[in-house]
Formats: C-alpha cells, sequence, structure tokens
C-alpha cells in the first residue's frame, strides 16, 4: 500500500494484548493465531510459526484435529513451554470433526487431540460444524458423503452432552459452537446444561453477521471470527466471481492511510474493538507479528468505527457447500437464513 512502512520486529509483552472474559470466568486472549494451513502450508511450517509467534507474544492458538497438524503443534507448544511460557499461560483450542459426532468419539477425539497436542487439558474445545457430514481433504465443492444428514437437533444434543462431560472429566475447561446460526443456538441454549462460551464463525468487514453477533453478545457468548481480513490464502474451491476482498474497501483503504498501517491491520483492529475475537492465519513473521501489534496500539476513532459498520456487504467466503444433504441443494440451506433450520 503506498505510504505504508514495516516497523521492527520486536516482540510484544502478552500483558498488553486484551482479554476477554468468558461466561465461565475465564480470560481468553482477543486474537489467537489461526493454525488451517489450507492445501499449500505443511504441518510442520505451521508448528514452526507457531513457536515463533509464542516468542513473539501470541498466547492463543486456534487448531482442529482436521487440520492434520496438531502432532507438529504438539513438539512447538512442548518448545514453547520448555523455553519458559507456562502451560497456564496458553490458551490453546480444538475442534471436533464432523465424522465424530457420536458421544464416544466425541470423548476418543478430545482425547487424541490432547495426545497429539501434548496437553493434559484444553483450554477451548467446538463442535466444528453442526453438521455430522465429512468429506475427503481437498475436494471439490460439489463432493457429497453418500450418508449425509441435515442439523438433527436431538443427534446434536447428543455430541453436546458429551462436550459437556469433557468438562466435568477435567478434559476441557470451556466448550463451544462454530458455524452455528441463530435458529440452531436457539434450541442448544433451551437444552443445554453448559452454555457454550464462544461460537467460532466468518467474521470480517464485508460479513459483519450483525444480528448474530447481537444475539451472541446478548447471552455472553464471545463470537471468534475466522477469516478476519478475507481470507485471501483461502482454498481455490470456496472462491467464487461474487467474491469481494476487505482489505481492497475504499473506506478501509482510506483509515490505513491515516493510521499509515495495512488494510489488513485496519480489519483486525475493528474486529477486536467490536468485541469478537479474531483469529488470522499467517506464516509470514511480519505479518503475524503486525496483526498481534496492531490492537495494542492507536486504537481506531468511533467514527472510523461508524464507518466500517456501514461497509458489510453479507459476502460469505466459506459458504460449506460439502456439507449438504441432498442434491441440487444451495447452501444457503446450511444457514437458516429465513429463520428456520432446513430438513
Amino acid at each position: 500500500m503506498v505510504g505504508y512502512k514495516a516497523k521492527a520486529i520486536e516482540a510484544i509483552n502478552p500483558a498488553t494484548v486484551p482479554e476477554r472474559i468468558l461466561n465461565s470466568g475465564h480470560s481468553m486472549p482477543c486474537i489467537g493465531l489461526g493454525t488451517f494451513g489450507s492445501d499449500h502450508i505443511t504441518p510442520q511450517k505451521v508448528a514452526e510459526t507457531v513457536e515463533d509467534a509464542a516468542m513473539l507474544g501470541y498466547r492463543s492458538f486456534d487448531c482442529a484435529s482436521v487440520y492434520g497438524n496438531e502432532k507438529e503443534i504438539g513438539f512447538a507448544l512442548s518448545n514453547i513451554m520448555e523455553k519458559g511460557i507456562k502451560r497456564e499461560d496458553l490458551w490453546i483450542t480444538s475442534k471436533v470433526w464432523n465424522d465424530m459426532h457420536d458421544p464416544e468419539d466425541v470423548i476418543a477425539s478430545c482425547k487424541k487431540s490432547l495426545s497429539d497436542l501434548q496437553l493434559d487439558y484444553l483450554d477451548l474445545y467446538l463442535v466444528h460444524w453442526p453438521f455430522p457430514n465429512t468429506h475427503a481433504p481437498g475436494c471439490d465443492v460439489s463432493s457429497r458423503a453418500n450418508d449425509s444428514k441435515p442439523y438433527i437437533h436431538e443427534n446434536y444434543m447428543k455430541t453436546w452432552r458429551a462436550m459437556e462431560q469433557l468438562v466435568k472429566l477435567g478434559l476441557v475447561r470451556n466448550i463451544g459452537t462454530s458455524n452455528m446460526t441463530i435458529p440452531k443456538m436457539k434450541l442448544l441454549l433451551n437444552d443445554a446444561n453448559i452454555i457454550p462460551a464462544v461460537n467460532e464463525m466468518e467474521l470480517h468487514p464485508h460479513f459483519q453477521q450483525k444480528e448474530l453477533f447481537d444475539f451472541l453478545t446478548a447471552k455472553n457468548i464471545a463470537p471468534i471470527g475466522f477469516c478476519p481480513i478475507g481470507s485471501p490464502g483461502r482454498p481455490e474451491r470456496d472462491r467464487t466471481p461474487d467474491d469481494t476482498v476487505p482489505t481492497e474497501d475504499p473506506v478501509i483503504v482510506r483509515i490505513a492511510v491515516a493510521h499509515n498501517i495495512h488494510p489488513a491491520l485496519v480489519c483486525i483492529k475493528w474486529a477486536v474493538q467490536r468485541g469478537q475475537i479474531p483469529i488470522p492465519f499467517s506464516t509470514t513473521r511480519r505479518n503475524y507479528f503486525s496483526n498481534l501489534k496492531a490492537i495494542t496500539e492507536d486504537p481506531l476513532t468511533d467514527a472510523e468505527m461508524k464507518m466500517i459498520s456501514r461497509i458489510d456487504k453479507n459476502c460469505r467466503f466459506i459458504k460449506g457447500q460439502v456439507f449438504l444433504w441432498k442434491e441440487e441443494q444451495d447452501w444457503q440451506d446450511l444457514w437458516d437464513e429465513d429463520g428456520i433450520i432446513a430438513e
């Protein structure tokens, strides 16, 4: 960007990174490092990034079994702790994948993640998607599992009861959801013994999900935002001709010029100041350092925050087509946009 100058890299004091108090009373850093390497970053490279990011001041790392790199990240976490960072100062998230929704599988999946990550407990464990449908890694969006099913609340609650059991067993400190909608979340809140601490969801200036965001915050459920700068490195299968680019939005660019920062950092600042927890992914040292540093200095003004609130384009990048359960379905059936859960 014209006028933007990179700053020298010097580790950030984690104490200067804001935290969000969850409904459980636990405090979670207001930014984390994503670890989904898409189709082009090796597990070893992601692990090296995790270790270096911790040395630069990151304490929160968003993992998942389906990412295929938890074993490598486990060695990185072990190295991090050997270098003097205490386990209790780290925040490690993982997720149960769609083919492990049966109660006994939820427990087994969590234990496998703990083993791979070389940990005794997880700070946060999520149900990755509300659908039990799975697919081959790297498949096309037209791929469908033969046994695909819609959201069935009775079945989801069996999964959630197992998630609650993980808390009772001391294997997990907090549990949460991911990729949920208001209708699905209302059903869960009616029946849950342990209320979700978070819902992880796509959030960026061009996809602000205001209705769901407001619903969650009113229920004291923290929104965690993936794709916070628009996921420029997302797989080709997730790209469509109508996709927009938040970091090229004139409003974002104008604010970036005013602050002498990259437009991506405007998106990160906006996310934290709005009240969500962004989990940007990068293996470029300059970028993941800048993302962390951005939230410790030079906040956006109220006027700038209001300007960004007006550029929502309802542009969802991760549409989830592979989780559909019928032929000739539209991906919007996954998201209950009419307020009704599709069957």
